[in-house]
Parts: structure tokens; sequence; C-alpha cells
């Protein structure tokens, strides 16, 4: 492609393509983040678990993610966002064909832990690529995109999943993403420029310092924790629910089936794929981002609250209030562009990846909590080889992601504000 790195005289859409295929790998590693959500009845009686191991199994992939943003902000401030993220896909693909056709349950820890390493790439280096080639005043409406095309991934792990888990099984499903993966790899290896606008080629910072000298910066601004924990408090829920025990407690519960619930549980997607780019472009014309932040939390709170204690909800609600916590949740894009504007510009990866770390590895703690939380309540019952949890397991179990997050909440009244233009 005849894009001149590092200047302006590159074609008027190769920002948005660069950045487009960037946010695809995110898109991609939502898919097999979310994916598992409508499998855990087929995963524990293939696998012979119960609900602390099905969620130690799902949370590998966060485990390798998390563990890889340190590390991933640092690479990709050094070499660029392009290597790092055809990397990340061929990694995503290479673990989702171990998934589908793992035959023991270690094997398929290893799966998820490769696929989580793999798609750890992405989001940083989509921001990368945001930083690159668009000015500072874009950056928290990129974030928002970013993050409505990943939730787009999630959506399609949920009920176009579930129909083909229903057909033909879920190996099948996953060994088929890793020809996806493969390809998205080829495709951004042979695109993406790590390039951009006049002025904003990549800088590595004070080269005599060294790489890890840029985390020990960002590791001591207490700002930027306090960014990251309010973060992950807002994207427990989503990992969790959505991500895992959404599915199986709308059809043990509320009598769903399999593409029902799935489809009601991908709305909490699809509102958190409204919310990020409304409050990032919101937030960005404000020149504000902590208000629309809390009060984005706020609205997620009250949907949780009222989703797992409001009695008798009728049928009809269940779909809106999973909407309406999704698009309250989603403004948690916002956190991104705090945690870029707290630091300098060299450090901005490396204060994305640490960010990413702490709000990323909520899945990590909440997904196999829960389970370990729902099998301290089971009366031993079981369907098809799958254990059934009770509607009380399920309020103590999931009642700790509203709890953590409006700890969160109050902890970010304590937040500095930041600005677009970094004033």
């Amino acid at each position: 492609m005849p894009a001149a790195r590092g200047t302006g005289a590159a074609p008027a859409l190769l920002p948005w393509i660069c950045w487009g295929l960037g946010a695809a790998l995110c898109c991609f590693g939502f898919f097999q983040r979310f994916a598992p959500s409508v499998m855990v009845d087929a995963l524990m009686r293939d696998f012979r678990v119960g609900g602390a191991l099905l969620g130690g199994l799902s949370a590998f992939y966060f485990y390798a993610y998390a563990g890889m943003q340190v590390p991933v902000g640092l690479l990709v401030d050094r070499f660029g966002p392009r290597r790092m993220l055809a990397l990340g896909a061929g990694l995503c693909a290479l673990g989702s064909l171990a998934f589908g056709l793992a035959g023991a349950l270690e094997t398929a820890y290893l799966g998820r832990l490769v696929a989580g390493a793999g798609a750890g790439f992405s989001f940083v280096g989509a921001l990368k690529l945001a930083t690159l080639w668009f000015p500072p005043r874009r950056f928290g409406q990129l974030a928002g995109l970013t993050m409505m095309v990943s939730m787009l991934g999630g959506v399609l792990g949920q009920a176009p999943v579930a129909a083909l888990v229903d057909g033909v099984g879920w190996r099948p499903v996953m060994t088929g993403a890793a020809g996806v993966g493969a390809l998205l790899a080829l495709v951004i290896w042979l695109v993406v420029r790590d390039g951009g606008r006049a002025g904003a080629a990549p800088r590595r910072g004070p080269a005599h310092q060294g790489a890890w000298r840029g985390i020990l910066r960002v590791a001591g601004n207490r700002q930027l924790w306090l960014i990251s924990l309010v973060g992950a408090a807002m994207s427990g829920p989503m990992l969790t629910i959505a991500g895992l025990w959404g599915v199986p407690w709308l059809m043990h519960l509320h009598g769903y089936s399999r593409p029902e619930a799935a489809a009601t549980n991908s709305l909490l997607l699809i509102g958190w794929a409204v919310g990020s780019p409304l409050a990032g472009t919101l937030s960005d014309r404000l020149g504000r981002r902590r208000l629309p932040l809390l009060c984005g939390g706020g609205l997620g709170l009250a949907g949780l609250l009222a989703l797992l204690y409001l009695p008798g909800l009728p049928a009809p609600l269940l779909p809106l209030l999973f909407f309406l916590s999704g698009l309250g949740l989603g403004s948690m894009a916002i956190a991104y562009a705090m945690a870029r504007e707290t630091v300098p510009a060299h450090d901005a990866g490396s204060a994305l990846g640490l960010s990413n770390t702490v709000i990323v590895g909520s899945g990590a703690l909440f997904q196999p909590l829960v389970g370990w939380l729902l099998d301290l309540g089971w009366d031993g019952r079981l369907l098809a080889g799958a254990r059934i949890y009770g509607a009380a397991d399920y309020r103590l179990a999931l009642g700790v992601l509203p709890a953590c997050l409006a700890l969160c909440l109050l902890l970010g009244l304590r937040l500095r504000e930041t600005r677009p233009d970094g004033a």
C-alpha cells in the first residue's frame, strides 16, 4: 500500500483502515472471550467440571490477557502496533484451534491461555493506532468506537454461536474460528502501517532510561491506578455475566431456551456497544471525563441491582434492564482516555497496558469467584451432566459485582479531571 510512514501524505481512508483492522482483532478477541457463555452445559459435561473449575477454564483467557498488558504496552511502544497485532491474531488462531480440539481439560486450559495472550495485543494496539493516526481530541471517541466494535464480537459470540452449538457442537465452532484468526493475521501484516499524521510518528521515550523505566513511571501514578480500578469495577459485570454466567442464569431461573438466553444476554453487550461511543463522544465535546464516566457507572449499578434484587420482574423488563445496564457501563471506555491523558505521550502504550491489566483482570477475578460461590450453594441437582443452581445462589454469587462497583464509584469521586487536549 503506497502510504508513507510518519507523514501526512497517507490516503484519507488509511487511518480508518489501519485503526479498523486493529479494532477487528478486538472484535475477534471478544468473540473468543464471550463464546464460552453459550457452551456452559456442554463444557461442564465434556470436561466433567463444576462451576468453580469452569470459571477457571474461562478465566484462563483473562489470566493471559491481563498478564500480557504491561509487556504489550512496552512492545507496542518499541516495535509498533502492526507487528504486534499480526502476532496477536496468529496466537488467537492457534489458541482457538487448541481449545476446539482439546480432549483433556489441561489442553483446553492451554488453548484459552494462548488465545488470551494473543488477544492481549488487540486493544492496546488498536488504541496506539488511534494515537498515531488521529488528533488527540478524537481519542475519547475512538476509544468508544473500539469498544463498540469489540462488543460486536461479543454479540456474535452469543445468539449466533448458541445456534451453531445446538446445530453442530462447540468444537467445530472454535476450530472454524481459528481459520478466521489466521486470515486476520495475514491482512493486518499486509495492510496496517505504523506511521500516521504529521508529527505523530511513534515516539520511543527517553532512550537512556530504558523501556522498563516507562513502566515504573506509570506504575507510580496514583491517578492511573484509581482510573483503572473504576474501569475494572465497571467491566466486571460485563465480563462475568455476559462472558459466562448470564446464559445459564436466564435458562435455569427464567426458563429461557439457549438461543433466547443468549439473545437477552447479548443485550448487555449491545448496550455497551451503544454506550461506549456515545459516552466517548460526549466527553470529547464536553471537554470533561469524570462526570460522564461516573454517571454511566451509576446507571449500570442501578440496572444490575434491579436485575438481581427486584422481585417478580415482568418478562419484557429483563431485556430492557440488560440493555440499560450495558448502556451505562459502556461509559467505561472513558477510563482509557483518562489513562492516556494522565501520562506523557511517549508513555501512552505503557499506561494503557497497565490500565488494561487491571480492567481485564476483573474477569480473571470474578468469573471463577462467582463459580466458586455458586458451588457453595449447590444442592446436588444435575441436568444432562451439568450443575443446576438456584435463585438464591445466583443472587449471592452475582451480588459481588454491584457491591464492588458501588465501592469503586465512591472511590472515583477522588479522580482528577483530565482533558481531551491534554490540558
